[in-house]
C-alpha cells in the first residue's frame, strides 16, 4: 500500500513532511519539531495466533499486560523485525503505517491518541511523514480504541 495514494483515494486532506531519516517515533517528533504526543508510533504485536497493529503516542510505552486484558488474550508479545518485513512488504524495513485494515489486521489505538486534533506518522519510509487530522484517520481506519500504554 502506498500511503499517499491510499489517502488520496479516500479524498482525505493530508500533508507530506519530508525529513531526515529517523528510526524511532521520538526521533521523528524531534526531526519535525512536533510534540511527541502527536506522533503515532505503530507497534506490530503477536496476539495468540494473529498479528494486531497497536498505535500509540511516541511519548508512551505499550503495556503488553494491559493489551492482553483489552484483547482478552493469554499471549501478547512484540513481533520481530522479520515479522514487520513480512507483514508490510511495501514499506521500508521497520516501518508500519497505522492502517492495519489495509493489511488484514485489527488496529487498536491507545485512547490518548484521540485527544489531539492532528497526528503525524511514518508513510512508507523512514524519511517521509504524513500529517492529517485524527478524525480523518479514525474515519478511514475505524480502529478499536482502548487504554494500553503508560507515559514514558
Amino acid at each position: 500500500m502506498n500511503v499517499r495514494e491510499f489517502l488520496q483515494s479516500k479524498s482525505v486532506p493530508f500533508e507530506v513532511l519530508p525529513h531526515r531519516s529517523t528510526c524511532t517515533a521520538q526521533h521523528l517528533a524531534h526531526a519535525l519539531d512536533v510534540p511527541g504526543d502527536n506522533v503515532a508510533k505503530t507497534v506490530l504485536v503477536h496476539v495468540d495466533d494473529e498479528f494486531v497493529l497497536a498505535v500509540l503516542p511516541a511519548t508512551h510505552q505499550i503495556s503488553l499486560s494491559m493489551l492482553e486484558d483489552c484483547l482478552h488474550s493469554s499471549s501478547v508479545k512484540l513481533a520481530t523485525e522479520e515479522d514487520l518485513t513480512r507483514v508490510f512488504p511495501d514499506c521500508e524495513r521497520g516501518v508500519a503505517p497505522p492502517f492495519g485494515a489495509q493489511y488484514g489486521l485489527v488496529t487498536i489505538v491507545d485512547r490518548s491518541m484521540t485527544d489531539d486534533e492532528h497526528i503525524v506518522f511514518e508513510g512508507n519510509s523512514h524519511n517521509e511523514a504524513i500529517y492529517l487530522r485524527y478524525y480523518d484517520y479514525a474515519n478511514i481506519e475505524h480502529p478499536r480504541v482502548e487504554s494500553f500504554t503508560t507515559h514514558v
